[in-house]
């Protein structure tokens, strides 16, 4: 288990605001121990919160390109037919996975291949269950091709806590399958939008584990 990049500098700075206001209680009230004591409880209650926020745990990903791994922790919200008009420009299998604050929130990708399409939308913070949050809040739509030619197109989306979508790839990269693609901050959802005759292996309400969890299994 690490401690995720997009984390460090805001860990760093709330330990010292931490280790500051300690200091001011022992300095200005130095009698005060009982609210002393109640404060550094709040203080350590709240960097631990934010500490499992940004853990990166590390383990090895099985790869399989016959199958499509869960991009990311959290719970199936949605499975069903849906027209994907941004990019493929038809009917696919969607699945939807739902962040709490409490998931691990890397985005892993879930097959290898070439980035063959990237574009950020700005937007809304609807909440991230919203039917409309797939449409109209702050939102990054990734294409990854397949080496057999498949196309799968996934979607960071914000919620009504996250305020920033990390994503780092670009046109033209090869990622290989469970690789980090990007970070998203305090609750979120990640669509996934599969061919027609994918075999869909979870069900709604299942939890996920992303790079590990089989999402479905690929006919093409």
């Amino acid at each position: 288990m690490t401690i995720h990049k997009e984390g460090r500098t805001l860990l760093f700075v709330l330990l010292v605001i931490f280790v500051g206001i300690i200091w001011a209680f022992d300095y200005f009230l130095p009698g005060a121990n009982v609210l002393r004591n109640v404060v550094i409880g709040i203080c350590l209650v709240i960097y631990l919160l934010i500490l499992q926020f940004f853990r990166n745990p590390v383990f090895e990903i099985k790869k399989d390109p016959r199958v499509v791994l869960a991009p990311a922790d959290g719970k199936v919200v949605v499975i069903e037919e849906a027209e994907e008009t941004e990019y493929l420009k038809g009917k696919r299998k969607q699945i939807s996975i739902f962040m709490s604050p409490i998931n691990v929130h890397v985005n892993r990708m879930p097959v290898g291949g070439k980035i063959s399409y990237f574009k950020y939308h700005p937007g809304k913070y609807l909440v991230a269950w919203h039917p409309k949050s797939s449409t109209e809040n702050e939102r990054t739509t990734v294409v990854a091709r397949m080496d057999n030619g498949v196309e799968i197109l996934f979607r960071q989306i914000a919620g009504a806590l996250a305020r920033r979508i990390k994503c780092y790839v670009s046109e033209g990269q090869k990622l290989e399958q469970g690789q980090e693609f990007g970070f998203i901050k305090f609750g979120s959802r990640v669509d996934i939008f599969l061919p027609l005759d994918a075999n869909v292996q979870v069900k709604i309400g299942d939890v996920t584990k992303g790079g590990k969890t089989i999402i479905a299994e690929l006919n093409t």
